[in-house]
Formats: C-alpha cells, structure tokens, sequence
C-alpha cells in the first residue's frame, strides 16, 4: 500500500492552495474590468448611451412587429432652385446659423407658445431608423416645476465637476465661464428636455425596437436648435450628466425614455454676453474626395 511522504503531501497542499488563489484572481481581475472601465471614462452617463441592441431577442417578432410592407407610396413633391437661387439660398442660410451661440443668459421675458409648437414640429420632421421617431419634447412652463430642475441638476453638477468629469474637461471649460450654477433654468420662460425612446410599444403592448435612436434624437436635436435660430430665440445645449432618473421621475416620463438634452429657451438678457470663439474654416472641417 502507498503511503504518501510529509513532503508530499505538503506539496500537494501548496499546489490545491495555489489553484484556488489563481482561480480568485482571475474572478476579481474580471469585477474590476467593468470598474477599470467606469473609472477611465468617469462622465459616461447610462442615460446618454444608445441602447439600441441589433441582435437583442425580439419575443415573437412575428406576431407584434408591426410590417409596413404595404405603405403606400405617392409621388415625391420637389422644388427646384435656379442655380443662383440656390447658391443664395445656401449662403443666408449658412450666415443665419452661423450667427448661433450658446447663450446662459436668458431673460425671462415670455416666448410665444405657438413659436415653441413649430420648432418642435420642425424638429420632429428629423428622419429616424425605421421611422420609429423615437423623441419625447417636454416643455416646461411651470415656475415651481423649473426650479426643482434646477435644483437636481445644480445638485450633480456640483459632483460632476467636483469628482465626475475630471481635471482636463473642467480645465477646457475654465474659457467658457461655466460651473453648476444654472441660473439660466429658473430665469428662461421655457425649458424643453429632449428623452429618447430606447424603444417603443407596438399595438399589442409589446416592445417595438426603436434603431438608431440616438442618432435618429440627435439628427433631431440639431433641427431644433436651427428652428430656434430661424426664430429668434436663444439656447443653450445642456446634457445634465447623471440627472436622468431624477428628471424622468420628476416629469412622470416613463421607463423607455432616457433624457438626451436640455435646453433653455428664450430672448438673450439685455446683459448677454458669450465668449469670443472662432468656428473652424471650411477647409478644416471639409474633405471633397
């Protein structure tokens, strides 16, 4: 019979130990890659990420997609410019948005409502992955209602340049004069939030993909923004970092949708000011292949 030596036996505890511990570092170096990640990129908001999942399990797609197989299509309605038309057209278009600026002072001087309703409208005519328009526009009148948006959003923002953001993209901000003290949110007669729908429902009270939705809000947010300009109104383009929840919560928004943007809208105060900052030459920022 074999009867196993001190020493071996000693070795094949050191051995059993040492398989253990491998096999606990490896569990831990998996935890703290998801961490390691969040530290590096400290800003990244879940609420700002596009959720869209190509090849998340749609549940009996089948049955409740909802097929626009059979849209009808009608003939396109185009008008054509003559081709000094178009060149003017391109250039006072090009010089009213080039006019645009972020303005944090907004006076509280009453905007009319139906101006905001066509900005919106404008804004919703963006195109969309599938045509889910997959937007949310919740304006905010009510004095009381600001207010607590503005005090959750002054809230984190103190965190976030605090700890969040980081040394350098509080530093690149320094020339803009800005910190989480929002005035602009209590003084500005409207604020429009922008969520996104990560997906919607079909008419059986299923989930409904919604592609691209991010991109699809955004292409919309860029809309709005020009329909303000075009209008005479002023903004700023604020993405209230870590607010999401609380704002959601707040104006009863329900789960699908993820604020993308705020912005304050309204007649600049008469003390406006904004830095002096030069939008890159065409050459820069243009590449004809």
């Amino acid at each position: 019979m074999f009867f196993p030596t001190p020493v071996l036996v000693a070795v094949v505890c050191i051995l059993i130990v040492w398989l253990f511990k491998s096999a606990d570092r490896s569990v831990e170096r998996r935890k703290e890659e998801p961490r390691a990640r969040a530290e590096a990129q400290p800003w990244v908001d879940e609420d700002l990420k596009d959720s869209t999942d190509l090849h998340q399990v749609e549940e009996d797609a089948d049955e409740w997609q909802e097929s626009e197989e059979n849209v009808e299509h009608i003939p396109f309605s185009h008008t054509r410019y003559p081709e000094k038309e178009m060149v003017k057209r391109s250039q006072e278009f090009y010089e009213l948005l080039n006019k645009r600026r972020s303005v944090r002072f907004i006076s509280d001087e009453q905007v009319p409502m139906e101006v905001i309703d066509n900005v919106i409208k404008a804004a919703g005519t963006a195109p969309s992955g599938a045509h889910t328009e997959p937007w949310t526009f919740v304006v905010v009148k009510d004095p009381d209602t600001k207010h607590k948006i503005r005090e959750i959003i002054e809230e984190e923002e103190e965190i976030n340049y605090m700890k969040r953001m980081g040394h350098q993209w509080v530093t690149d901000l320094k020339k803009l004069r800005t910190n989480w003290i929002k005035e602009y949110l209590d003084t500005a007669p409207v604020l429009i939030l922008i969520f996104k729908q990560v997906y919607g429902f079909a008419a059986h009270g299923k989930r409904k993909v919604h592609y691209y939705n991010e991109i699809s809000v955004s292409i919309s947010c860029g809309i709005l923004l020009a329909a303000l300009q075009n209008a005479g109104l002023v903004t700023v383009t604020t993405t209230p970092l870590n607010c999401g929840p609380r704002l959601r919560v707040l104006l009863s928004r329900p789960t699908n949708e993820k604020l993308l943007m705020l912005l304050p809208v309204g007649y600049p105060s008469k003390e406006a000011t904004v830095p002096d900052l030069k939008r890159k030459p065409l050459d820069q920022i243009m590449v004809t292949v």
